[in-house]
């Protein structure tokens, strides 16, 4: 560790979470799954890893009077106040109207000046820019679009590299995606441990499929033809990357945290060029409620719905459909998975009984839930 002339150290600011054997999802699924909780992180979830890289650089980069402006739907900018607060920086975060109290009361807690603007995400950065633009030593802190982001997230899978068995590599990595910095941490943290034939799992809520939009409209990624719901979106070129973004007018999930209307175009080019290939999986909402209910009660820990619907092929109840996502190893050995618990701070009792009464009303109107997966669908039997 050293120590900067502004007086930071390099030291990171995030935890190294555990990584934990889990024997109900191992014997359903017929693998070893492990359970990466960065659930446990001090802001709760995964973004402390990115943001707080981010948040040191700029302290390092422009000295102790930076003002750190984030806009944020919640996560973010818990992960941004916290790692100012550690720093001694001034730090304001930009919140739609609706944030829960107790979102609020942390982030004061922190030391975070806290500015309430519009009814969305896209108000709340036009205001976040505004100030930026207004203060000399304001800089914006990025939400997950920035290859600092991604460098800080990639720590994930380092970890993950010592804690596995010795000699172990995965068959694939399980995560949640919104605007695709989680991801594009993982892809190239698989790259830096020699990984990159690791298979990536990334799931989203229907309604908030971004990444899986955007995938769609890039050629060489999907073999099938259903593209799922599609007058949502606006293809628009992005040339730095060279891709197609898909742009959603307008997000119906309840998984706000996985609220982006684009995916990051750097992210869908390294999605793209990753060798252990993408598996793009969208589900319904009440499916993630469903995954969330049974995580809570086999492993005794609440997610937010976000994460949970990172967990949804521990608990959708068909061997055969995990199996086309993670096809079963030539040589007959045991596949090794790795599940990111992304965490999250907007989670309570109250909201999973709420999702309970939503899961149940699904299974008893008989329903089917459709998943898509590289342009196919899929159907399951709603169930709890």
């Amino acid at each position: 560790m050293t120590t900067t002339a502004n007086g930071t150290t390099d030291k990171p600011l995030w935890l190294e979470t555990p990584l934990v054997y889990s024997p109900h999802i191992s014997a359903r699924l017929d693998c070893d799954v492990y359970l990466k909780l960065d659930n446990l992180q001090r802001a709760h979830s995964f973004k402390s890893r990115g943001i707080s890289h981010f948040v040191q650089h700029a302290v390092r980069t422009h000295g102790p009077s930076v003002h750190l402006v984030i806009a944020s739907g919640g996560n973010a900018g818990l992960a941004a106040a916290c790692a100012a607060h550690a720093l001694n920086a001034r730090c304001t975060v930009c919140l739609p109207d609706g944030a829960s109290v107790s979102t609020l009361d942390f982030l004061r807690r922190e030391g975070a000046e806290v500015v309430i603007e519009g009814r969305c995400y896209a108000q709340a950065l036009e205001r976040a820019r505004k100030i930026v633009e207004e203060e000399p030593d304001a800089v914006m802190v990025p939400a997950y679009d920035d290859p600092l982001l991604w460098e800080g997230h990639a720590s994930l899978v380092h970890e993950v590299s010592r804690q596995l068995p010795p000699g172990t590599t995965p068959d694939a990595i399980f995560c949640s995606v919104g605007g695709g910095g989680l991801i594009g941490g993982i892809m190239q943290g698989c790259k830096q441990a020699g990984w990159e034939n690791v298979r990536v799992v990334a799931m989203e809520t229907l309604g908030s499929n971004c990444l899986y939009e955007a995938l769609a409209l890039n050629p060489g990624m999907f073999s099938g033809t259903e593209r799922g719901p599609h007058e949502n979106v606006t293809p628009v070129h992005d040339e730095e990357h060279d891709v197609k973004v898909a742009h959603l007018a307008k997000l119906t999930s309840q998984a706000t945290s996985l609220g982006a209307s684009a995916a990051s175009a750097g992210v869908v080019k390294l999605a793209l060029q990753h060798k252990g290939g993408i598996k793009s999986v969208c589900v319904p909402d009440t499916m993630a409620m469903m995954a969330g209910l049974h995580f809570a009660d086999e492993h005794k820990i609440l997610v937010e719905l976000a994460c949970a619907t990172t967990l949804v092929p521990a608990y959708w109840g068909n061997q055969e459909l995990f199996d086309k996502v993670v096809p079963p190893a030539q040589d007959g050995r045991r596949r090794v998975i790795v599940f990111e618990v992304c965490g999250g701070f907007k989670v309570s009792l109250a909201e999973m009984e709420k999702y309970r009464k939503e899961v149940e009303a699904d299974v008893q109107s008989g329903k089917t839930w459709d998943i898509l997966c590289n342009g196919e669908r899929w159907s399951v039997q709603p169930s709890i």
